[in-house]
Protein backbone atom coordinates (compact mmCIF):
# COMPACT_ATOMS: atom_id res chain seq x y z
CA UNK A 1 0.00 0.00 0.00
CA UNK A 2 1.23 3.28 -0.80
CA UNK A 3 1.81 5.10 2.54
CA UNK A 4 2.42 9.08 0.64
CA UNK A 5 -1.15 8.47 -0.79
CA UNK A 6 -3.17 11.69 -0.99
CA UNK A 7 -6.43 12.10 1.42
CA UNK A 8 -9.21 10.05 0.02
CA UNK A 9 -12.20 11.83 -1.44
CA UNK A 10 -14.77 9.57 -1.34
CA UNK A 11 -17.07 7.79 1.39
CA UNK A 12 -18.18 4.58 -0.15
CA UNK A 13 -15.79 2.60 1.71
CA UNK A 14 -16.33 3.72 5.22
CA UNK A 15 -17.47 1.32 7.26
CA UNK A 16 -19.23 1.50 10.61
CA UNK A 17 -16.84 2.26 13.13
CA UNK A 18 -16.14 5.91 11.28
CA UNK A 19 -19.57 7.22 12.97
CA UNK A 20 -16.63 6.85 16.00
CA UNK A 21 -15.20 10.18 14.53
CA UNK A 22 -18.26 11.50 13.83
CA UNK A 23 -19.53 11.83 17.09
CA UNK A 24 -16.41 12.25 18.61
CA UNK A 25 -14.94 15.46 16.47
CA UNK A 26 -17.82 16.31 17.08
CA UNK A 27 -36.17 25.12 20.57
CA UNK A 28 -41.66 26.62 19.25
CA UNK A 29 -40.60 28.51 22.82
CA UNK A 30 -40.74 31.38 24.55
CA UNK A 31 -36.88 31.66 25.33
CA UNK A 32 -35.91 33.81 28.45
CA UNK A 33 -32.79 36.21 28.93
CA UNK A 34 -29.24 34.35 29.11
CA UNK A 35 -27.95 34.47 31.63
CA UNK A 36 -24.29 35.22 33.53
CA UNK A 37 -23.03 33.84 37.07
CA UNK A 38 -24.00 31.50 39.55
CA UNK A 39 -25.96 34.06 42.03
CA UNK A 40 -29.79 32.83 41.62
CA UNK A 41 -32.60 31.41 43.68
CA UNK A 42 -32.19 27.49 43.77
CA UNK A 43 -34.45 24.87 44.68
CA UNK A 44 -33.79 22.51 47.95
CA UNK A 45 -36.42 19.48 46.92
CA UNK A 46 -34.14 16.31 45.83
CA UNK A 47 -36.25 14.14 43.57
CA UNK A 48 -38.74 11.96 44.95
CA UNK A 49 -38.05 8.04 44.89
CA UNK A 50 -40.31 7.35 43.06
CA UNK A 51 -39.32 9.57 40.42
CA UNK A 52 -35.59 8.15 40.53
CA UNK A 53 -36.81 4.72 39.53
CA UNK A 54 -39.16 6.52 36.72
CA UNK A 55 -42.71 6.62 38.65
CA UNK A 56 -44.54 9.28 39.34
CA UNK A 57 -43.83 12.27 40.78
CA UNK A 58 -47.04 14.33 43.01
CA UNK A 59 -46.07 17.70 41.47
CA UNK A 60 -47.71 19.86 44.62
CA UNK A 61 -44.86 18.05 46.81
CA UNK A 62 -42.06 17.89 44.15
CA UNK A 63 -42.61 20.05 41.23
CA UNK A 64 -39.16 19.94 40.22
CA UNK A 65 -37.50 17.41 37.71
CA UNK A 66 -33.45 18.02 37.14
CA UNK A 67 -31.24 15.94 35.24
CA UNK A 68 -27.65 15.42 33.01
CA UNK A 69 -27.78 16.50 29.69
CA UNK A 70 -27.12 13.36 27.68
CA UNK A 71 -26.59 12.67 23.49
CA UNK A 72 -25.99 9.00 24.09
CA UNK A 73 -27.66 6.70 20.95
CA UNK A 74 -26.16 3.22 21.75
CA UNK A 75 -29.23 1.77 23.41
CA UNK A 76 -31.17 2.89 20.03
CA UNK A 77 -28.10 1.66 17.47
CA UNK A 78 -27.98 -2.08 19.51
CA UNK A 79 -31.71 -2.72 19.71
CA UNK A 80 -31.42 -2.09 16.00
CA UNK A 81 -28.77 -4.44 15.58
CA UNK A 82 -30.54 -6.92 17.15
CA UNK A 83 -33.58 -7.24 15.88
CA UNK A 84 -32.19 -7.24 12.47
CA UNK A 85 -29.99 -10.20 13.58
CA UNK A 86 -33.76 -11.73 14.44
CA UNK A 87 -33.48 -11.16 18.14
CA UNK A 88 -34.63 -9.52 20.68
CA UNK A 89 -32.93 -6.90 22.86
CA UNK A 90 -32.46 -7.24 26.94
CA UNK A 91 -34.94 -4.96 28.13
CA UNK A 92 -32.33 -4.05 30.61
CA UNK A 93 -30.18 -2.10 27.84
CA UNK A 94 -33.53 -0.26 26.86
CA UNK A 95 -33.41 3.61 27.66
CA UNK A 96 -36.04 5.38 25.72
CA UNK A 97 -33.99 8.95 25.66
CA UNK A 98 -31.58 7.32 23.56
CA UNK A 99 -33.78 6.54 21.02
CA UNK A 100 -35.43 9.78 21.20
CA UNK A 101 -32.02 11.58 20.70
CA UNK A 102 -31.25 9.80 17.79
CA UNK A 103 -33.59 10.97 15.34
CA UNK A 104 -33.24 15.02 14.20
CA UNK A 105 -35.74 17.74 15.57
CA UNK A 106 -37.20 20.86 14.67
CA UNK A 107 -35.71 23.08 17.64
CA UNK A 108 -35.22 26.93 16.25
CA UNK A 109 -31.28 26.70 16.05
CA UNK A 110 -29.77 29.41 18.65
CA UNK A 111 -27.86 32.78 17.27
CA UNK A 112 -25.55 32.67 20.25
CA UNK A 113 -22.84 30.08 21.47
CA UNK A 114 -25.61 28.31 23.62
CA UNK A 115 -29.03 26.45 24.01
CA UNK A 116 -32.38 27.36 22.90
CA UNK A 117 -35.26 25.42 24.91
CA UNK A 118 -38.04 24.59 23.31
CA UNK A 119 -41.21 22.94 25.45
CA UNK A 120 -43.81 21.83 23.77
CA UNK A 121 -46.76 18.73 24.17
CA UNK A 122 -50.08 16.88 22.81
CA UNK A 123 -52.50 15.39 24.72
CA UNK A 124 -53.08 11.64 24.82
CA UNK A 125 -55.94 9.26 24.17
CA UNK A 126 -55.93 8.52 28.01
CA UNK A 127 -57.87 11.59 29.81
CA UNK A 128 -55.79 14.32 31.37
CA UNK A 129 -52.79 12.91 30.60
CA UNK A 130 -50.07 14.47 28.09
CA UNK A 131 -46.90 14.11 26.26
CA UNK A 132 -44.44 16.90 26.75
CA UNK A 133 -41.12 17.57 24.93
CA UNK A 134 -38.16 19.87 26.22
CA UNK A 135 -36.12 20.26 23.34
CA UNK A 136 -32.40 21.72 23.93
CA UNK A 137 -29.63 22.76 20.72
CA UNK A 138 -26.77 24.47 20.39
CA UNK A 139 -25.75 25.77 16.87
CA UNK A 140 -23.72 24.10 14.69
CA UNK A 141 -20.29 25.12 13.80
CA UNK A 142 -19.90 28.50 11.40
CA UNK A 143 -16.44 27.17 10.64
CA UNK A 144 -15.34 24.09 10.31
CA UNK A 145 -11.67 25.40 9.87
CA UNK A 146 -11.37 27.91 12.72
CA UNK A 147 -12.29 24.87 15.01
CA UNK A 148 -9.70 24.38 17.95
CA UNK A 149 -7.11 21.52 17.00
CA UNK A 150 -7.66 17.54 18.33
CA UNK A 151 -5.66 15.56 20.34
CA UNK A 152 -7.66 12.32 20.02
CA UNK A 153 -6.44 9.19 22.01
CA UNK A 154 -7.88 6.02 20.92
CA UNK A 155 -8.07 2.89 23.24
CA UNK A 156 -8.88 -0.17 20.85
CA UNK A 157 -10.11 -3.57 22.17
CA UNK A 158 -7.67 -6.16 20.66
CA UNK A 159 -9.02 -9.27 22.80
CA UNK A 160 -9.62 -12.39 20.97
CA UNK A 161 -13.89 -11.33 20.92
CA UNK A 162 -12.53 -8.78 18.06
CA UNK A 163 -11.42 -10.83 15.90
CA UNK A 164 -14.99 -11.63 14.96
CA UNK A 165 -16.09 -9.91 11.70
CA UNK A 166 -17.45 -6.49 12.01
CA UNK A 167 -15.65 -6.11 15.12
CA UNK A 168 -11.27 -5.38 14.73
CA UNK A 169 -11.67 -4.73 10.60
CA UNK A 170 -13.84 -2.03 10.61
CA UNK A 171 -12.29 -0.36 13.55
CA UNK A 172 -8.75 -0.27 11.03
CA UNK A 173 -10.55 0.39 7.59
CA UNK A 174 -12.30 3.16 9.66
CA UNK A 175 -9.31 4.47 11.61
CA UNK A 176 -7.55 4.36 8.38
CA UNK A 177 -9.93 6.56 6.45
CA UNK A 178 -10.36 8.83 9.93
CA UNK A 179 -6.78 9.69 9.31
CA UNK A 180 -6.66 10.80 5.86
CA UNK A 181 -9.46 13.24 6.78
CA UNK A 182 -8.35 14.33 9.88
CA UNK A 183 -6.70 17.99 9.55
CA UNK A 184 -3.01 18.30 9.52
CA UNK A 185 -3.05 20.40 12.76
CA UNK A 186 -4.58 17.75 14.51
CA UNK A 187 -2.72 14.94 16.58
CA UNK A 188 -3.82 10.78 16.96
CA UNK A 189 -2.65 8.63 19.80
CA UNK A 190 -3.10 4.63 19.84
CA UNK A 191 -3.12 2.60 22.26
CA UNK A 192 -4.34 -1.21 22.16
CA UNK A 193 -5.39 -3.49 25.54
CA UNK A 194 -5.95 -7.62 25.17
CA UNK A 195 -4.22 -9.16 28.46
CA UNK A 196 -2.32 -6.18 28.87
CA UNK A 197 -2.10 -2.64 27.45
CA UNK A 198 0.75 -1.22 25.32
CA UNK A 199 0.76 2.42 23.37
CA UNK A 200 1.47 1.67 20.21
CA UNK A 201 1.48 4.68 19.10
CA UNK A 202 2.61 8.48 20.88
CA UNK A 203 0.81 11.38 20.82
CA UNK A 204 1.20 12.31 16.67
CA UNK A 205 1.01 14.99 14.30
CA UNK A 206 -1.12 14.15 11.48
CA UNK A 207 0.97 16.76 8.92
CA UNK A 208 3.62 14.71 8.14
CA UNK A 209 3.03 11.77 10.01
CA UNK A 210 -0.11 9.85 8.64
CA UNK A 211 2.37 7.13 6.73
CA UNK A 212 3.30 6.33 10.04
CA UNK A 213 0.01 6.11 11.66
CA UNK A 214 -1.60 4.14 8.74
CA UNK A 215 1.01 1.73 9.62
CA UNK A 216 0.37 1.75 13.14
CA UNK A 217 -3.26 1.15 12.26
CA UNK A 218 -2.81 -1.91 10.08
CA UNK A 219 -0.61 -3.37 12.54
CA UNK A 220 -3.05 -3.74 15.00
CA UNK A 221 -4.41 -7.62 15.39
CA UNK A 222 -6.57 -9.56 17.70
CA UNK A 223 -4.52 -11.12 20.81
CA UNK A 224 -6.55 -12.98 24.09
CA UNK A 225 -7.83 -11.79 27.08
CA UNK A 226 -10.11 -8.52 27.49
CA UNK A 227 -8.19 -6.15 30.07
CA UNK A 228 -10.79 -2.99 29.70
CA UNK A 229 -9.56 -1.75 33.25
CA UNK A 230 -6.19 -1.15 31.91
CA UNK A 231 -6.93 -0.04 28.22
CA UNK A 232 -8.67 3.20 29.70
CA UNK A 233 -5.84 3.73 32.34
CA UNK A 234 -3.41 3.54 29.86
CA UNK A 235 -5.29 5.55 27.46
CA UNK A 236 -5.37 8.13 29.99
CA UNK A 237 -1.80 8.31 30.60
CA UNK A 238 -1.05 8.76 26.64
CA UNK A 239 -3.26 11.85 26.56
CA UNK A 240 -2.26 13.47 29.62
CA UNK A 241 1.19 12.77 28.37
CA UNK A 242 0.68 14.05 24.99
CA UNK A 243 -1.87 16.76 26.30
CA UNK A 244 -2.57 19.87 24.07
CA UNK A 245 -3.40 23.00 25.66
CA UNK A 246 -6.05 24.95 23.75
CA UNK A 247 -7.38 21.95 21.65
CA UNK A 248 -9.91 19.05 22.61
CA UNK A 249 -7.91 16.42 24.20
CA UNK A 250 -10.32 12.85 24.05
CA UNK A 251 -10.07 9.40 24.55
CA UNK A 252 -12.11 7.47 22.66
CA UNK A 253 -12.70 3.65 23.77
CA UNK A 254 -13.53 1.24 21.03
CA UNK A 255 -14.69 -1.91 22.11
CA UNK A 256 -17.63 -4.36 22.53
CA UNK A 257 -17.28 -3.94 26.44
CA UNK A 258 -16.84 -7.98 27.31
CA UNK A 259 -14.48 -7.31 29.83
CA UNK A 260 -12.61 -10.32 31.64
CA UNK A 261 -9.53 -9.53 32.92
CA UNK A 262 -8.28 -6.64 35.50
CA UNK A 263 -10.52 -4.80 36.95
CA UNK A 264 -14.04 -4.66 35.37
CA UNK A 265 -16.02 -2.47 37.53
CA UNK A 266 -16.60 1.06 35.79
CA UNK A 267 -16.47 2.86 39.33
CA UNK A 268 -12.92 1.68 40.20
CA UNK A 269 -11.59 2.11 36.15
CA UNK A 270 -13.17 5.83 36.49
CA UNK A 271 -11.33 6.11 39.65
CA UNK A 272 -7.85 5.56 38.56
CA UNK A 273 -7.99 8.11 36.33
CA UNK A 274 -10.65 10.72 37.60
CA UNK A 275 -7.67 12.70 38.31
CA UNK A 276 -6.97 13.25 34.92
CA UNK A 277 -10.35 13.45 34.00
CA UNK A 278 -10.68 16.13 36.17
CA UNK A 279 -7.71 18.31 35.67
CA UNK A 280 -7.84 18.03 32.33
CA UNK A 281 -11.33 17.80 30.88
CA UNK A 282 -10.59 14.79 28.90
CA UNK A 283 -13.55 13.23 27.61
CA UNK A 284 -14.43 9.31 27.75
CA UNK A 285 -16.24 8.61 24.35
CA UNK A 286 -17.46 4.93 24.12
CA UNK A 287 -18.06 3.16 20.87
CA UNK A 288 -19.51 -0.04 21.40
CA UNK A 289 -19.35 -2.97 17.95
CA UNK A 290 -20.19 -6.39 17.64
CA UNK A 291 -23.44 -8.43 18.12
CA UNK A 292 -22.29 -9.60 21.59
CA UNK A 293 -22.24 -6.27 23.53
CA UNK A 294 -21.80 -5.09 27.11
CA UNK A 295 -24.04 -2.73 26.94
CA UNK A 296 -23.95 -1.41 31.05
CA UNK A 297 -20.65 -1.40 31.07
CA UNK A 298 -19.56 0.90 28.18
CA UNK A 299 -22.87 3.26 29.19
CA UNK A 300 -21.39 3.41 32.87
CA UNK A 301 -18.30 4.56 31.90
CA UNK A 302 -18.93 6.77 29.32
CA UNK A 303 -21.36 8.45 31.81
CA UNK A 304 -19.32 9.16 34.70
CA UNK A 305 -16.65 10.27 32.37
CA UNK A 306 -18.16 13.11 31.45
CA UNK A 307 -18.46 11.56 27.57
CA UNK A 308 -20.95 9.47 25.80
CA UNK A 309 -21.50 6.42 23.49
CA UNK A 310 -22.83 5.50 20.38
CA UNK A 311 -23.02 1.75 18.98
CA UNK A 312 -22.80 1.21 15.53
CA UNK A 313 -24.87 -0.94 13.64
CA UNK A 314 -24.92 -0.12 9.80
CA UNK A 315 -22.52 1.52 7.33
CA UNK A 316 -25.01 3.84 6.02
CA UNK A 317 -25.29 5.89 8.98
CA UNK A 318 -21.07 5.84 9.44
CA UNK A 319 -20.96 7.22 6.13
CA UNK A 320 -23.79 9.92 6.23
CA UNK A 321 -22.62 11.06 9.66
CA UNK A 322 -18.81 10.82 9.19
CA UNK A 323 -18.70 12.50 5.87
CA UNK A 324 -21.63 15.48 6.72
CA UNK A 325 -20.70 15.65 10.00
CA UNK A 326 -17.69 15.61 10.83
CA UNK A 327 -16.13 18.78 10.32
CA UNK A 328 -18.54 20.59 12.26
CA UNK A 329 -18.77 18.04 15.54
CA UNK A 330 -15.18 17.85 16.39
CA UNK A 331 -15.13 21.06 19.54
CA UNK A 332 -17.41 21.27 23.01
CA UNK A 333 -20.04 24.21 23.54
CA UNK A 334 -21.32 23.26 27.01
CA UNK A 335 -19.69 21.57 29.97
CA UNK A 336 -21.23 20.12 32.82
CA UNK A 337 -24.82 20.86 31.45
CA UNK A 338 -27.80 20.06 33.55
CA UNK A 339 -31.71 21.12 32.38
CA UNK A 340 -34.37 21.33 35.51
CA UNK A 341 -38.04 21.40 34.43
CA UNK A 342 -40.79 23.00 37.04
CA UNK A 343 -44.05 21.83 36.88
CA UNK A 344 -46.65 24.45 37.88
CA UNK A 345 -48.55 22.53 40.72
CA UNK A 346 -51.75 24.28 40.30
CA UNK A 347 -52.17 22.60 36.86
CA UNK A 348 -50.04 19.86 36.92
CA UNK A 349 -50.90 16.86 39.05
CA UNK A 350 -48.53 14.44 38.80
CA UNK A 351 -45.62 13.64 35.70
CA UNK A 352 -42.90 11.35 35.17
CA UNK A 353 -39.71 11.59 33.04
CA UNK A 354 -39.35 9.06 30.43
CA UNK A 355 -35.84 7.97 30.96
CA UNK A 356 -32.21 9.75 32.10
CA UNK A 357 -32.76 7.81 34.98
CA UNK A 358 -28.75 6.86 35.41
CA UNK A 359 -28.73 10.90 34.55
CA UNK A 360 -30.73 12.41 37.62
CA UNK A 361 -28.78 15.07 39.75
CA UNK A 362 -30.78 16.18 43.15
CA UNK A 363 -32.72 19.54 42.49
CA UNK A 364 -30.34 21.30 45.02
CA UNK A 365 -27.33 20.97 42.99
CA UNK A 366 -28.76 22.09 39.24
CA UNK A 367 -26.32 25.48 40.31
CA UNK A 368 -23.90 23.36 41.79
CA UNK A 369 -21.27 23.64 39.19
CA UNK A 370 -19.17 20.68 40.74
CA UNK A 371 -21.75 18.55 40.40
CA UNK A 372 -20.91 16.55 36.77
CA UNK A 373 -23.59 17.41 33.81
CA UNK A 374 -23.10 16.37 30.47
CA UNK A 375 -20.88 17.55 27.17
CA UNK A 376 -22.75 18.70 24.87
CA UNK A 377 -21.18 19.66 21.09
CA UNK A 378 -22.12 21.98 18.09
CA UNK A 379 -25.24 21.21 16.32
CA UNK A 380 -26.71 18.38 19.11
CA UNK A 381 -29.92 18.59 19.93
CA UNK A 382 -31.12 17.00 23.08
CA UNK A 383 -34.80 15.80 24.34
CA UNK A 384 -36.13 14.89 27.20
CA UNK A 385 -39.75 13.59 27.53
CA UNK A 386 -42.49 13.71 30.28
CA UNK A 387 -45.79 11.81 31.05
CA UNK A 388 -47.66 14.64 32.24
CA UNK A 389 -51.39 14.39 34.07
CA UNK A 390 -53.23 18.14 34.57
CA UNK A 391 -55.77 18.72 36.89
CA UNK A 392 -58.98 19.23 35.47
CA UNK A 393 -60.47 22.04 34.37
CA UNK A 394 -57.24 24.22 34.98
CA UNK A 395 -55.37 25.79 32.71
CA UNK A 396 -52.74 29.07 33.14
CA UNK A 397 -48.84 28.12 33.10
CA UNK A 398 -47.74 24.58 32.73
CA UNK A 399 -44.25 24.27 33.24
CA UNK A 400 -40.18 25.94 32.87
CA UNK A 401 -37.25 24.58 31.55
CA UNK A 402 -33.97 26.20 32.12
CA UNK A 403 -30.68 24.66 31.23
CA UNK A 404 -27.21 25.80 32.71
CA UNK A 405 -23.75 24.91 31.34
CA UNK A 406 -20.51 26.15 31.80
CA UNK A 407 -18.68 27.36 29.08
CA UNK A 408 -15.58 25.09 28.02
CA UNK A 409 -12.69 27.64 28.14
CA UNK A 410 -13.49 30.00 30.81
CA UNK A 411 -15.76 27.73 33.18
CA UNK A 412 -18.44 30.67 33.48
CA UNK A 413 -21.73 29.47 34.18
CA UNK A 414 -24.59 30.36 31.64
CA UNK A 415 -28.62 29.70 31.47
CA UNK A 416 -31.35 30.20 29.53
CA UNK A 417 -35.02 29.47 29.93
CA UNK A 418 -38.07 28.01 27.95
CA UNK A 419 -42.14 27.51 28.86
CA UNK A 420 -45.57 26.76 27.95
CA UNK A 421 -48.79 26.59 29.06
CA UNK A 422 -51.68 24.10 29.25
CA UNK A 423 -53.43 25.98 26.14
CA UNK A 424 -50.45 25.25 23.79
CA UNK A 425 -50.98 21.79 24.55
CA UNK A 426 -51.91 19.94 21.16
CA UNK A 427 -55.07 18.08 21.10
CA UNK A 428 -53.72 15.06 20.41
CA UNK A 429 -50.09 13.38 19.63
CA UNK A 430 -51.35 12.42 16.20
CA UNK A 431 -51.77 15.15 14.72
CA UNK A 432 -49.13 17.44 16.35
CA UNK A 433 -45.70 18.16 14.29
CA UNK A 434 -44.28 15.74 12.68
CA UNK A 435 -41.14 15.68 14.56
CA UNK A 436 -43.29 15.49 18.07
CA UNK A 437 -45.00 12.40 16.90
CA UNK A 438 -41.68 10.97 15.14
CA UNK A 439 -39.95 11.78 18.81
CA UNK A 440 -43.80 9.90 20.58
CA UNK A 441 -43.28 6.55 18.30
CA UNK A 442 -39.58 6.29 18.93
CA UNK A 443 -40.38 6.62 23.00
CA UNK A 444 -43.62 4.57 22.84
CA UNK A 445 -41.26 1.40 20.91
CA UNK A 446 -38.86 1.56 23.61
CA UNK A 447 -41.34 1.49 26.16
CA UNK A 448 -42.73 -1.48 24.36
CA UNK A 449 -39.34 -3.06 23.83
CA UNK A 450 -39.00 -2.80 27.74
CA UNK A 451 -42.09 -4.94 28.92
CA UNK A 452 -43.89 -1.43 29.54
CA UNK A 453 -41.56 -0.52 32.30
CA UNK A 454 -41.45 3.55 31.05
CA UNK A 455 -45.26 3.17 31.65
CA UNK A 456 -46.34 5.82 29.06
CA UNK A 457 -49.72 7.17 28.36
CA UNK A 458 -51.30 6.28 25.24
CA UNK A 459 -48.93 3.33 24.29
CA UNK A 460 -49.95 1.57 20.96
CA UNK A 461 -49.56 -2.04 19.78
CA UNK A 462 -46.23 -2.27 17.53
CA UNK A 463 -48.49 -3.00 14.30
CA UNK A 464 -49.72 0.92 14.81
CA UNK A 465 -46.49 2.16 15.69
CA UNK A 466 -45.29 0.79 12.22
CA UNK A 467 -47.37 1.96 10.36
CA UNK A 468 -47.31 5.87 11.88
CA UNK A 469 -43.81 5.51 11.72
CA UNK A 470 -44.39 4.64 7.92
CA UNK A 471 -46.29 7.41 7.23
CA UNK A 472 -44.18 9.67 9.10
CA UNK A 473 -41.12 8.43 7.34
CA UNK A 474 -42.56 9.62 3.68
CA UNK A 475 -43.54 12.77 5.18
CA UNK A 476 -40.29 13.59 6.67
CA UNK A 477 -38.78 11.86 3.75
CA UNK A 478 -35.95 10.83 6.75
CA UNK A 479 -34.73 7.72 5.89
CA UNK A 480 -33.53 7.58 9.74
CA UNK A 481 -37.86 7.20 10.45
CA UNK A 482 -37.95 4.99 7.21
CA UNK A 483 -35.38 2.66 9.50
CA UNK A 484 -37.31 2.67 12.66
CA UNK A 485 -40.05 1.56 10.94
CA UNK A 486 -38.44 -1.53 10.05
CA UNK A 487 -36.99 -1.85 13.27
CA UNK A 488 -40.74 -1.70 14.73
CA UNK A 489 -41.54 -4.08 12.27
CA UNK A 490 -38.75 -6.66 13.08
CA UNK A 491 -39.61 -6.41 16.69
CA UNK A 492 -43.44 -6.98 15.79
CA UNK A 493 -42.49 -10.40 13.67
CA UNK A 494 -40.51 -10.97 16.55
CA UNK A 495 -43.74 -10.80 18.53
CA UNK A 496 -45.61 -13.10 16.75
CA UNK A 497 -42.94 -15.18 16.59
CA UNK A 498 -42.82 -15.94 20.25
Amino acid sequence: MDRHRTPRQTCGALLALTTAGALLLTGCSADGNHVNGPNHTTATRAPAPSQAQGGETDAPSDHLSTFALDVDTASYGYARRTLADGGRPDPSTIRPEEFVNSFRQDYRTPEHNGFTVTVDGARTSEPNWSLVRVGLTTRPADDTDARPPAALTFVIDVSGSMDQPGRLDLAKKSLDTMTDRLRDDDSVALVTFSEHAETVLPMTRLGGHRAEIHDAVDGLAALSSTNLGEGVETGYATAVEGLRRNATNRVVLISDGLANDGETDPNAILKRIDGDRREYGITLFGVGVGSDYGDALMERLADKGDGHTVYLSDTATAADVFCRQLPQNIDLVARDAKAQVAFDPHTVAEFRLIGYRDRKVADKDFRNDQVDGGEIGPGHTVTALYAVRTNPGTDGHLATATVRWLDPNTRSPHENTGSMETGALHHSVWTASPRFQVTAVAAYFADALAGGDYDMPGSQDLGKLQARAATLARTTEDKDVSDLATAIREADRSNSAS
